[in-house]
């Protein structure tokens, strides 16, 4: 029972460090306010290097740099629009978890729904293949089959 309640925590510590994110605590601003828009801001951009991590998530050094330049962009007065916009003139709509909706990003965005259409497409078509291939494997009756089914059916219906 002890090493149960040991294994349960240690299971427990490592449950809370976890999301102990990659921020570290040189990166901090002192002032709340202006920390809490720049963790939001950091979960809103992509880490170039991770590609699938935010940069409050990364560990990488370049996200580690741009978690310092969001938070540098804060402290200097920048509105949160201000510091993405920075970021995008320099790193591209890559740099958004989020890419906005546009000419160039036609193809990120509907890309899943043409696929999810192509994919029913395909369904439908399969089964209607197989269903006509069943069919087209069933000959038709002869006259004399015809006369007998009609005649089984008769003393069927006749019961």
């Amino acid at each position: 029972m002890k090493t149960m309640r040991k294994l349960f925590l240690s299971l427990l510590f490592v449950a809370i460090a976890f999301p102990a994110f990659a921020l570290n605590p040189d990166e901090v601003l002192k002032d709340p306010v202006l920390e809490n828009r720049a963790r939001e801001l950091s979960k809103e951009i992509r880490c170039v290097v991770c590609q699938n991590q935010s940069i409050d998530d990364s560990d990488a050094e370049l996200a580690r740099d741009l978690r310092i330049v969001v938070r540098e962009r804060l402290v200097e007065g920048d509105s949160d629009d201000q510091v993405i916009e920075f970021l995008v003139t320099r790193y591209g709509d890559f740099v958004l978890l989020r890419p906005p909706f546009q000419a160039s990003t036609y193809f990120l965005w509907l890309s899943p729904v043409f696929i999810l259409f192509l994919g029913i497409f395909a369904i439908i078509t399969f089964f209607k293949r197989k269903a006509d291939s069943i069919n087209s494997l069933a000959d038709p009756l002869s006259a004399e089959e015809e006369k007998r089914l009609k005649a089984l059916l008769g003393s069927e219906e006749s019961k």
